[in-house]
């Protein structure tokens, strides 16, 4: 008898042609997140699987209306018609905390990804650089196989070879459990900075994915996003020299006034 407790996935039957995943979970700049959510709202997908765990956060997302729900994962569908894949959308409100919880639940999603006669897998995630902001983010991937990587630089997708790295969370262990369950997996990581939500490195992403997928995706809203980011570090800039100038003009029985 299964436990209560488990990772589980509530689904609606459906029949899809050879459909690829793209993955984008909570993680470094939102990067995965903004690319799902755009691939979500511009295609207007449809949800027909939610998947709860008890390696989720132990809290609840609070709605309008005094309303609630529970951290979950949700699955959404493009149907892309005669002669095109599918394109499956994973997003959520957070990954698992644990370290049993990535593996129990990365293998869940791939384990459901293979059911619904899954195909190619695409995980998103962002690259950390330790800078304030990224203006022009290279795009990197890894994957489960050669040509699979070759399909990803043809595209412009730089190999991670290069880099001394640790893929940490679901954008590198999807592609693990996937590569152990035969189906090919890449994970493509946007350069990002400081910022919690990159929009920047989401469009250089999208980009990416628009050619590997063969899909059109339109990047007016993301643009939007970009320029607004653009325009609040722009300001912080400005602050942050003023402060910078104004400490190097203080004279000493300024700072002097301050010892109490």
């Amino acid at each position: 008898m299964r436990s209560a407790k488990e990772t589980k996935i509530y689904y609606k039957k459906m029949k899809f042609s050879k459909p690829v995943l793209v993955v984008g979970l909570p993680g470094v700049g939102s990067v995965g997140s903004l690319v799902v959510e755009h691939l979500r709202s511009q295609f207007k997908a449809k949800k027909f699987a939610t998947l709860y765990s008890p390696h989720f956060p132990y809290q609840i997302v609070l709605l309008k209306n005094g309303a609630f729900r529970m951290i979950t994962n949700r699955f959404y569908y493009i149907k892309r018609g005669k002669g095109k894949r599918d394109v499956i959308l994973l997003t959520g409100d957070a990954q698992p905390l644990s370290s049993e919880g990535q593996y129990d639940v990365n293998d869940k999603i791939v384990e459901f990804f293979k059911l619904m006669g899954g195909s190619e897998i695409y995980t998103i995630g962002g690259f950390g650089t330790g800078a304030q902001y990224v203006k022009s983010p290279k795009v990197f991937g890894l994957g489960t196989d050669r040509q699979a990587v070759a399909y990803m630089k043809k595209h412009g997708i730089t190999p991670t070879d290069s880099l001394n790295m640790a893929v940490v969370g679901s954008a590198g262990m999807i592609v693990a459990f996937a590569r152990k369950h035969g189906i090919r997996a890449s994970c493509i990581l946007g350069e990002t900075g400081a910022l919690e939500v990159d929009a920047n490195t989401a469009k250089a992403v999208l980009q990416a994915l628009g050619k590997l997928l063969g899909m059109d995706i339109k990047l007016d809203d993301i643009d939007k996003l970009k320029a607004e980011t653009e325009r609040l570090m722009k300001e912080l800039e400005d602050a942050q020299k003023g402060a910078a100038g104004q400490g190097a003009d203080r004279r000493p029985q300024d700072t002097a006034s301050y010892i109490r």
